[in-house]
């Protein structure tokens, strides 16, 4: 399985924006963009979608910006990527219609270990992600803004 760019995109604002809480400034998409050369055009989408859950803020104008909306404690890992992913099953039996649909375990073999890759993703949360060394990394690219 691969994830999306959209899913990396999502986990890299989300894993930025643990470190700025005592900033003096907020954080901007352009910035984000800026310190992991990625699209700023993907960024608001990503930003946006990651808005209407709830798991960031934003501030319109002079000033405005990004933040996490709660503790990176609270983020687990399995349901973002789920989310992000928003991906269906690994495998439609119907479209190309297979000779085997309704006859075939595989579909349930494969819906079966697609949930327990989330469950065993959940076992990790934001906060598991930027222990040392990758908070102090992600603190570097802040004090390059």
């Amino acid at each position: 399985m691969q994830l999306t760019r959209f899913t990396d995109f999502g986990l890299r604002v989300l894993m930025y924006l643990t470190q700025c809480r005592d900033r003096p400034s907020a954080v901007t998409i352009p910035e984000i963009a800026d310190r992991f050369g990625v699209s700023r055009n993907h960024l608001v989408k990503v930003a946006h979608f990651m808005a209407q859950r709830g798991w960031i803020g934003t501030s319109r104008g002079k000033g405005g910006g990004l933040r996490l909306a709660r503790p990176a404690a609270d983020y687990r890992l399995g349901d973002l990527i789920r989310e992000l992913e928003q991906q269906g099953p690994l495998i439609d039996c119907r479209e190309p219609p297979c000779a085997l649909d309704g006859s075939c375990r595989l579909s349930g073999v494969l819906a079966q270990t697609l949930q327990s890759f989330y469950e065993a993703l959940n076992g990790y949360t934001l906060a598991d992600l930027v222990r040392d060394p990758t908070a102090a990394a992600i603190i570097r690219l802040h004090r390059a803004a």
